[in-house]
This record gives structure tokens, sequence and C-alpha cells, in this order.
């Protein structure tokens, strides 16, 4: 059997042809490689290797589209854009651009505690505004929402937010 190692990053079959090799021990892929140097093999393969996890949580709404609350993928987590629904009723909050901006963060945090991550693991946030308008008061609530470490940010205006909400926030985090 040859075994093609170009583009490890993507070659998942590989890592499992591997594992499944390592775990059964018959008819070895390289015969003269010894258990240890599997074992060593292994973990540099699987630590290498893009793998991506689902983070999905009861306590925010729930993807409404073909889309995931969010993935992660090698110590980064990309949270889908946040609208002000509360997950408890499924309904968009009542309220102006301040109670939406409130709820949406409350969403964020439930994302992030599901997937083991807090507000301080934030790099950067996308804003989107349904009117440039609302951004003094939107950008009120956000400042109260981190400790001073502000994470990078891009605000933009849109014509139509789903739900046609007033906000909607997608963040890119990291350990």
């Amino acid at each position: 059997m040859v075994v093609k190692l170009t583009n490890l990053s993507k070659n998942t079959e590989f890592l499992s042809l591997l594992k499944a090799n390592f775990m059964n021990r018959t008819t070895p892929i390289f015969p003269h490689i010894t258990t240890f140097a599997y074992t060593l093999l292994f973990y540099i393969l699987q630590n290498t290797i893009s793998m991506k996890r689902i983070i999905s949580t009861a306590d925010a709404p729930a993807a409404i589209g073909p889309y995931s609350q969010a993935v992660e993928s090698n110590g980064f987590l990309f949270t889908s854009g946040q609208i002000p629904i509360d997950p408890a009723t499924g309904q968009i909050v009542e309220g102006d651009i301040t109670a939406q901006t409130q709820q949406v963060f409350k969403n964020i945090r439930a994302i992030l505690q599901a997937a083991g991550y807090t507000m301080d693991h934030i790099l950067k946030t996308t804003v989107f505004l349904a009117d440039m308008n609302d951004f003094a008061a939107m950008n009120e609530v956000y400042a109260r929402q981190f400790d001073g470490s502000f994470p990078s940010r891009s605000a933009v205006a849109v014509k139509t937010l789903p739900k046609n909400v007033l906000v909607e926030i997608e963040t890119v985090c990291a350990k």
C-alpha cells in the first residue's frame, strides 16, 4: 500500500488509516516503524491536521438556515452572526438598539461558553447595523461587554438584516 503524504493538513483519511493500523496492528502500513514511532507520528499528524468542531447550544438561538452557531478549528472559534432572538421564546426581543444589542451579546456569551471560550478570547467582531444612526447607542452597550481589552472591529450599515432586526454581530476568537 502506498500512502501519499502530500497536503497533510487535509488528509484526515491518512490519520484514520494510521490510527486503525496502530490500534489493530495488522498488516502495518510501514512495517519498519516501531510502536513508539507510530505513537509519535499519530500525535504529530493529529495536531497538524485541520479538525473542525461544530458548536451548538440551546442557550442561544438555533440556526435559522444551513449553518452552525459556531465552528472551532485549530484553536480558533468562528461564531455566526447573532441577532437579538431570545432563545427561550424564539422571538426577536422588543425594544430599541440598546435592548437588541444586549440580547445579541447574551447569545454570543452562551455560544462562547458552550465552546469553552470567554469574551476575553474574542479577537475580532463584525457589527452589522440596519441604520448607522444607531452606532452610538450600540457602541455604548458594546463597550460594556469587554474589560478594557477590546477586540478589533468592523461596523457596517446594511440594507436589511435577517428578520428585520437592528443589529447582528459575529466574532472570531482564539485561545
